[in-house]
C-alpha cells in the first residue's frame, strides 16, 4: 500500500510534502497542480503519485502535518501553566505568536474548506477535526475553572480566537490575538472565574 499513513515517508515524498505544503498554503490548494509540485521538488509526477497515490492524498497529508505542528505547538503552551486561567490565556498567547511566524494567509484548515468545495473531500474532515478538538479544548480548560457552565464560556471562548484569526488576516488588526485574550480574561472575570 502506498499510503503515507502506513509507511514511513522517504527522502523524496519528505520533499514533495514539504514543498506541495508551501505552494498550497501559499498559492491555494486549487491553483497549484501536481505538475508544479514535481517540478519545484525536483521529482517526476510519478513520484508523486507512487507516495501518495493522488493529489487530494497529498493535500491531506499537508493538513494533517500543519494540524500536528499547530496541536503540538498549543499544546506545549498550555501545559506549560497549571493555573486554569493561565492555561486559557496562554491559548491566545500561543494564536498571536503562531500568527506572527505561521499565518501570513489566515487559517490553513479554513482556507482548505472553503477552497475544497467537494463535500466528501477527506481534507475537509481534516478541517473540521481541528475545529471540533479546538472547541473541546476550550471547553475542557473552562470546565477545569469551575466555570457555572463550561460549555457556553468554552464554545464563546473558541469564537473568540476565531474571530482573532480573522480579524488579523481578514481586517488587519495586527493585535487582534491579544485583543481576544483581554476579552477572554473580561469573560471569564464575568463568569466569576479569576486567576
Amino acid at each position: 500500500m502506498r499510503t503515507t499513513e502506513r509507511n514511513p515517508l522517504t527522502p523524496a515524498a519528505r520533499r514533495v510534502l514539504a514543498v506541495a505544503s508551501e505552494l498550497f498554503y501559499t498559492r491555494g490548494i486549487n491553483t497549484v497542480g501536481m505538475e508544479l509540485v514535481a517540478e519545484e521538488a525536483g521529482v517526476t509526477k510519478k513520484t508523486i503519485y507512487d507516495r501518495f497515490g493522488s493529489k487530494q492524498r497529498l493535500v491531506v497529508a499537508y493538513l494533517r502535518g500543519r494540524d500536528e505542528r499547530w496541536n503540538d505547538f498549543l499544546t506545549s503552551r498550555v501545559e506549560a501553566h497549571e493555573d486554569p486561567v493561565a492555561r486559557i490565556l496562554a491559548t491566545f498567547d500561543a494564536l498571536g505568536e503562531w500568527m506572527d511566524r505561521e499565518n501570513e494567509r489566515g487559517c490553513a484548515m479554513v482556507n482548505a474548506y472553503a477552497e475544497l468545495s467537494d463535500p466528501e473531500h477527506p481534507g475537509r474532515t481534516v478541517a473540521e477535526e481541528q475545529k471540533v478538538r479546538l472547541r473541546e479544548l476550550y471547553r475542557d480548560l473552562s470546565a477545569e475553572t469551575g466555570a457555572t457552565d463550561p460549555g457556553v464560556l468554552g464554545d464563546t471562548l473558541a469564537m473568540l480566537h476565531e474571530g482573532a484569526v480573522v480579524g488579523r488576516n481578514v481586517t488587519g488588526i495586527a493585535d487582534a490575538a491579544a485583543t481576544a485574550r483581554n476579552a477572554a480574561g473580561a469573560l471569564l472575570r464575568a463568569h466569576g472565574v479569576e486567576g
